[in-house]
């Protein structure tokens, strides 16, 4: 009997710190819809972020495809008409994220909301559908630079919110979601070792099949690329004016600029703010 009060013990120990360790999920509470127009889910629940980003859709240069799509995508959501899940995939600092939080800024007038999830924050889901199940908003569930591994916990949770679930996805929200992968997955040189070839018909293995079925889940995809130079120096030239500084820039700032690019590694859209608003701070 003493051993199994020790084991019975030791059990209710473990469960104390196993429950410490997930997302406390409070039931029943709500947030208020009218302190904000962006949330972030936290610790199983939404907390309002009173401050959100409050770049323009004007401010994004070269990507003007991308953003007639997506655009287009989030009126026809916002108007109560059918749209899809959204996949921005791509070059880093090529304004895929810029481009979600934009999007608010356009339509939230129109009711448009965001909430933004961690990829650990996933498994809770069904949680925040049913916080927003009912709701006159439209809600944009924003998940930003995602890929899996196939055990986490989020990767299943969000293939099935998406299609297959049999929990009712609201047809108030949707989710976009910005990658630098597109399958969202890492794949392996075993993956496609494990191919099969059936005459003149190839299969590939399951875990291929795998690794791309979550992004096919997604409706519409768009596919951002590096800038070339001039467009970089088109996007500079936007930083510095918005930073206050009239006029194209001269030679000493477009040089300056690229050499700012060089040091990075990088052409993107980031990389160019970064560069304006270290020269803009330079000039007396």
């Amino acid at each position: 009997m003493d051993k199994l009060d020790r084991f019975l013990d030791r059990a209710d120990r473990l469960m104390e710190k196993l429950e410490r360790t997930l997302p406390r999920l409070v039931s029943g509470s709500a947030p208020d819809w009218d302190a904000a127009q962006a949330f972030r889910w936290e610790q199983g629940r939404l907390v309002a972020l009173t401050h959100p980003h409050r770049i323009q859709l004007a401010d994004l240069l070269v990507i003007d495809k991308q953003k007639q799509l997506i655009a287009q995508n989030t009126r026809q959501f916002v108007q109560g008409r059918p749209a899809n899940n959204v996949l921005l995939t791509g070059s880093r600092g090529t304004g895929k994220s810029s481009l979600v939080k934009a999007l608010l800024n356009e339509y939230a007038a129109d009711g448009l909301r965001l909430i933004e999830v961690g990829k650990l924050a996933l498994a809770d889901l069904p949680h925040i559908i049913a916080q927003v199940s009912g709701r006159p908003e439209r809600f944009i569930l924003y998940c930003d630079d995602l890929s899996f591994n196939a055990d986490e916990p989020g990767y299943q949770a969000l293939k099935a919110a998406l299609d297959g679930s049999l929990v009712a996805f609201s047809d108030n929200l949707l989710i976009y979601a910005t990658s630098n992968r597109r399958h969202l997955m890492p794949e392996s040189m075993q993956d496609n070792l494990a191919t099969k070839y059936v005459g003149d018909e190839v299969h590939p293995a399951e875990s291929v099949e795998e690794k791309i079925s979550l992004s096919e889940r997604f409706g519409l995809w768009v596919s951002f690329y590096p800038f070339t130079q001039d467009e970089y120096l088109e996007i500079v030239a936007h930083w510095l004016l918005y930073f206050g500084l009239s006029g194209e820039p001269d030679e000493d700032a477009r040089q300056a600029a690229l050499q700012w690019s060089i040091q990075r590694g990088s052409r993107s859209g980031r990389v160019a703010w970064q560069f304006a608003r270290d020269w803009a701070g330079r000039q007396e």
